[in-house]
Order: structure tokens, then C-alpha cells, then sequence
């Protein structure tokens, strides 16, 4: 894996993740002050704990390894296609989900979040490429759109079956599942609909933009304000949605 190939939003959540477990091993600081909850973030004025429950992955094992890297294969896959050139729009992406997972957290049965926020870039990966096929384990060929519940199915299979026909063990999957459908829902389905104008009711703040990404960038959201046509768009045709 070359790093210098890797998109600077993955590459830095790499690092911090990286980071944040190689603290955990070398005893500079416990997973007890890395966890979220409401109380411990709020009421104890510790916020760091809202960022660093989506970092730590475990202590490093192979498992941790594991997990990093199928984490960083679809959040690459998305920088580098859907989100190639709006890096802006894809950190927008990571906080909305991360809020959403944060007002979710009660439910979830562990009190780190980084595997839902996996879950939420694999269900938005594969409702993006709905035509990819994908061969789960060399046994079946699935679309990609099956994929997310396919392995929430896989871990369902592999936990012990308990109290409540064994559904915690997915429980946090399915929260990551649900966050990113409410991304996919707002930004791709609903402003195709008639009565939301052609609105993107989750369109990136101005200033992140301005912060992230090229000038360019931000002036062809201006124009697309104003409705001016892209380059090469047909004269005499609405640059806006129909």
C-alpha cells in the first residue's frame, strides 16, 4: 500500500487512526478516555471523545488491520470517483454521517463508532455503483446495492446467537446503514422529486468549500446558482435540474 496514492481525507483518517490505537499499546492512553457517551462528552466537558470513538479500532492485531483497510478501500473508492475534486463535499459527508451515528450512539451496542461509520461509506458506495458485480467470498455474485446487507447477514451468521435471536451483534451495522441512506436519500432521491425544486437539502457550507477545494470549485457553484451552464452544456438548456 502506497501511501502517497491514497486521497488526503482517507490518508488522514488513516493516520489518526493509526495513531490513536499505537497511543492505546504504548499506555499513553486507555480506551476508557476514548469511548463516546452523552454524559462522558458532555457533562465531564471531555468533546475530544466525539471525534476519537470513530478512530480506535481495537488494540493492533490483525483484526485492527483488517478493519483499517476495508475501511479504507470504499472511503478511497468514494474520494476518488464520486467525490473526485470536491474534497470539501466529501468532509461534509464525513460530519453529517459522524453527527448522525453521534445522536444514534444510545442504541448502538458498543461505544466506538468506527465500524457503523465503515458501514455508512459501504451502503453509500454501493447505492452509487449499482450496476458493479461483486463475488462474496468465491461462492455467490452479488450487485453491489446487496452488498452492505449481505455482510450484515455474514457477521449476523458468525456471532453467537443470543437473547434477541443474536440482532445486537448488527445493531450498530444497521445504525452506519441507516446514516447513509439519510445521506443518499437527501442528495440523490429527494431533490429529483418535484416538490423539492431540484434542492440539495444537505449542500456543503460555502466556507468548507472555500477552505478545501480549488478556486474553481467554488466559482461553479456560483454559476450553478445563477444558472449559468457548465462549459459545453447545450445553449438554450437549463443548466439546472429539469
Amino acid at each position: 500500500m502506497d501511501l502517497q496514492q491514497i486521497p488526503p481525507i482517507t490518508k488522514a483518517y488513516l493516520i489518526g487512526a493509526i495513531g490513536v490505537s499505537v497511543a492505546v499499546q504504548c499506555n499513553v492512553v486507555t480506551p476508557l478516555q476514548l469511548y463516546f457517551t452523552y454524559r462522558s462528552a458532555f457533562q465531564h466537558a471531555q468533546p475530544w471523545r466525539a471525534i476519537t470513538c470513530f478512530l480506535y479500532w481495537g488494540n493492533l492485531s490483525l483484526d485492527f488491520f483488517f478493519h483499517l483497510f476495508f475501511f479504507m478501500r470504499y472511503s478511497r473508492m468514494l474520494e476518488e470517483s464520486t467525490f473526485h475534486g470536491r474534497r470539501a463535499d466529501y468532509v461534509w459527508l464525513l460530519i453529517i454521517s459522524c453527527t448522525l451515528l453521534l445522536i444514534l450512539s444510545p442504541l448502538s451496542p458498543s461505544p466506538f463508532l468506527a465500524s457503523p461509520l465503515s458501514f455508512t461509506l459501504v451502503y453509500l458506495w454501493s447505492r452509487l455503483n449499482p450496476a458493479v458485480r461483486l463475488s462474496l467470498f468465491g461462492i455467490i455474485t452479488i450487485t453491489a446495492p446487496y452488498l452492505p446487507f449481505a455482510l450484515c447477514l455474514f457477521s449476523w451468521a458468525l456471532s453467537p446467537s443470543g437473547k434477541g435471536w443474536g440482532l445486537g451483534v448488527i445493531m450498530g451495522d444497521a445504525l452506519g446503514l441507516l446514516a447513509g441512506h439519510w445521506w443518499y436519500f437527501w442528495t440523490e432521491i429527494w431533490k429529483r422529486e418535484r416538490g423539492s425544486g431540484g434542492r440539495n437539502w444537505l449542500e456543503t457550507p460555502r466556507l468548507l468549500v472555500k477552505l478545501l477545494d480549488p478556486p474553481d470549485r467554488l466559482r461553479e457553484l456560483d454559476e450553478a446558482a445563477r444558472g449559468v451552464p457548465p462549459p459545453g452544456h447545450p445553449v438554450g438548456i437549463p443548466a439546472g435540474p429539469l
